[in-house]
């Protein structure tokens, strides 16, 4: 029986090409893995489709000592095994859910309900003018250049369309897609009006003070307004994008049982193989003919092993990450326990290159959402104290509870939020406290400041 490694002068152990291909189909994607097993299906006559509601295929240890019946049949009507007879066979697509609808798509439908035949096609320009912001990026004046319309019926087409979801869609700057949200919400008048309209630029530099001086206004005033226009969404269209996102389906799904967490490993992610029934009898076949069949058998068997072993050991990493990260899957993100993929590995008794393989490209739906399984093994900081690991998510979470209990009159500074990261234990420097405050979308303690 041949080896699967190899042993080379010096003790040094190789891989053989079968080895190298299950170390490849284990960090393969499962798009990846679609396309290996498609082009081994279109050249290899002995492998067929499982249909995962039908009865257990024919056991893959006993079919390569079975015989053959039917080859040169078989062999013909193999000719036209092609990638549609793939498509239709894998597995239900209809499990796959339609991708998000885009921002485009979804404006388009709202003219449609909205406009006269004659004015779509205008709307329709409009919008195609529109970018992945929501903001209008052609001026009216280009607009009616380019398709020779009125200026005004330009106008009022463009005013209709800013009354579509989101809100502030079709603005034409900042101001703009504010003022269209506040007039929806009933605040857009006196100093609120006064600072969308005139002092967008001194609230990003938290110059509440020379607004409520040009205004002739309390700096009370000023900040009530400002903390209503922060409510509003500056780029109403980001959260649609420009393109239809592709849609993630999770290779592994983690549900709550009772009191206790299952980890499925996704059918549908990977078609199921098994060798054709059609071999069974080779009684009558020449050598050369055996010789193939046989090859072919084997380089099926082989496929099908490597996915079933790219299975177990992504079943195995999940079940190990779920025991790990219980406090994930209870409380979410801000509960991630330091992990390191030599502990799984450790663990499971197999290299930690073998972990990261198998989590490569993968992802995990969780009662908190589809994420990538690389998500559970953070990057680390060291506690000078005590020596003990602390993922930079949960410094980033000490960091969040500071400034959310901070006194907003009187904010923290990075230098102030670094000592007190140090008063309980976690040594990190000014830059990096700096850097993950950004991080957390948190301004400057000089921004933050509020005027009571």
């Amino acid at each position: 029986m041949k080896q699967d490694l190899s042993l080379q002068l010096g003790q040094k152990l190789i891989m053989t090409p079968k080895m190298q291909q299950a170390v490849k189909i284990l960090q393969m994607s499962s798009q990846e893995l679609h396309k290996t097993i498609e082009e081994e299906y279109n050249e290899n006559p002995t492998l067929e489709f499982t249909d995962i509601s039908a009865e257990e295929p024919v056991s893959t240890d006993k079919v390569a000592a079975d015989d053959i019946n039917n080859l040169a049949e078989f062999l013909n009507n193999s000719s036209n095994r092609t990638s549609s007879s793939f498509n239709k066979e894998s597995f239900d697509f209809k499990t796959i859910p339609a991708p998000t609808q885009n921002l485009a798509d979804m404006l388009h439908e709202q003219a449609l309900l909205t406009f006269t035949a004659n004015q779509q096609h205008i709307a329709d320009y409009i919008i195609d003018c529109i970018d992945e912001r929501g903001y209008l990026i052609m001026s009216l004046e280009d607009i009616q250049a380019a398709i020779h319309v009125d200026i005004n019926i330009l106008n009022n087409i463009l005013e209709r369309i800013q009354t579509f979801e989101p809100l502030g869609i079709g603005a034409r700057n900042l101001s703009e897609c504010l003022r269209i949200q506040a007039c929806y919400y009933g605040f857009y008048h006196g100093i609120s009006a006064a600072i969308i309209d005139k002092y967008i630029e001194l609230i990003g530099k938290n110059s509440l003070k020379k607004i409520a001086e040009k205004e002739n206004v309390s700096i009370i005033e000023v900040q009530d307004a400002v903390n209503k226009i922060k409510q509003l969404n500056p780029k109403p269209g980001c959260a649609y994008g420009n393109e239809i996102p592709q849609h993630i389906i999770p290779d592994v799904t983690v549900q709550k049982v009772d009191d206790t967490y299952i980890v499925l490993v996704n059918q549908y992610t990977v078609p199921s193989l098994h060798i054709s029934d059609l071999y069974r009898n080779t009684h009558n076949m020449d050598e050369q003919t055996k010789s193939y069949v046989e090859k072919r058998v084997n380089s099926a068997i082989w496929l099908i092993n490597s996915i079933e072993q790219r299975r177990q050991t992504l079943y195995n990493v999940c079940e190990q990450i779920v025991q790990q990260q219980k406090a994930f899957f209870d409380n979410g993100f801000d509960s991630l326990a330091p992990l390191t993929m030599s502990t799984i590995a450790d663990t499971l008794n197999i290299h930690e290159s073998t972990v990261s393989r198998a989590i490569a490209n993968k992802y995990m739906e969780t009662p908190h959402g589809i994420i990538s399984i690389r998500k559970f093994f953070s990057a680390n900081v060291t506690s000078t104290s005590t020596g003990e690991e602390l993922i930079s998510r949960q410094i980033k979470t000490v960091i969040k509870e500071l400034i959310l209990g901070e006194n907003p009159v009187k904010p923290l500074s990075d230098q102030k939020l670094c000592n007190l990261l140090k008063e309980r234990d976690i040594n990190i420097s000014r830059r990096t406290v700096m850097k993950y405050r950004e991080q957390l979308g948190y301004q400057s303690s000089a921004n933050r400041k509020q005027y009571s």
